[in-house]
């Protein structure tokens, strides 16, 4: 293949002319897809091989939850990481290396499949997912950032647990793929009151009806944050329950403007129940 070939296929170019609909051959599509997953796959590998030269800094920044918790509880209980058999240190090397160019990379792998999705939406569409793709990734951050937090005050808790005159012995695998669940669940949780947001602008969930319902989500809320952190201690599922509650609050002023402006108040049908009569 010559070197334009090449760069046809980093390119995607479609090989036929795209229509005054705007639309495009199936095969363009698989061409361009194609081109935008090999695209993310490079910058992965970069990131990658970037992260493989900073992996102590990576590995201190992952064992501080660890280290502190060990520090809060004064010695109290016998604790340290350990690493078992002769290839679990190059494994936990590449795990993490991974985990840390998945992330770094984030914005370009994002970006690629913002790009294959945006052309096939309409204008005012774009609008709204522009702004749920500049608010997601900053939120995310913070959920991320909530739960590392979190993390030493959940570790002291679960590892005070141990029995008096017993050495607690934390395999790093099994504690590197804890930590990685629980930022996770903590960044994944914060997304959800701006999903209901989006379901709001697409005219599925109405401002009233959050207001109805809001026992029941501060309920769900708690449910959810007890069974989704990894930790059994309150102050986690706290520390997650809040956060949640308080962006449902903003999610519900946020839809209840949105219904106001678009006419869903006192003169629309949202007015009445799905089983209410109308007075028409």
């Amino acid at each position: 293949m010559s070197i334009s070939g090449v760069l046809d296929v980093f390119r995607g170019r479609p090989h036929h002319p795209v229509g005054a609909d705007g639309r495009m051959a199936l095969s363009d599509h698989l061409r361009e897809l194609r081109a935008r997953l090999l695209r993310s796959a490079i910058a992965l590998v970069l990131a990658f091989g970037v992260a493989l030269f900073f992996y102590e800094q990576l590995l201190e920044l992952i064992r501080r939850p660890y280290d502190d918790a060990v520090l809060r509880l004064d010695g109290s209980v016998p604790s340290e990481l350990v690493l078992g058999g002769v290839t679990q240190p190059l494994l936990l090397q590449l795990k993490l290396c991974g985990v840390a160019a998945v992330v770094a990379s984030s914005p370009y792998w994002l970006f690629q499949i913002w790009g294959f999705i945006v052309p096939g939406l309409h204008q005012h569409e774009k609008r709204w997912t522009r702004v749920f793709a500049a608010v997601a990734g900053p939120l995310f951050i913070a959920g991320v950032a909530l739960g590392y937090w979190v993390l030493p005050k959940g570790l002291e808790v679960l590892i005070g647990f141990t029995p008096v005159d017993v050495t607690n012995l934390v395999e790093f695998g099994t504690f590197f793929s804890f930590i990685t669940r629980m930022l996770l669940v903590f960044g994944i949780a914060v997304e959800i009151p701006l999903f209901v947001v989006m379901l709001n602008l697409a005219g599925v969930v109405s401002g009233k009806a959050l207001g109805r319902y809001r026992p029941w989500i501060v309920i769900g809320t708690f449910l959810f944050a007890a069974v989704a952190t990894p930790s059994t201690d309150p102050f986690s599922m706290l520390m997650l329950a809040l956060p949640m509650l308080g962006l449902f609050l903003v999610a519900e002023v946020i839809a209840r403007l949105v219904d106001r402006s678009r006419g869903r108040g006192e003169h629309s049908t949202d007015q009445w129940d799905d089983d209410a009569l109308s007075p028409l």
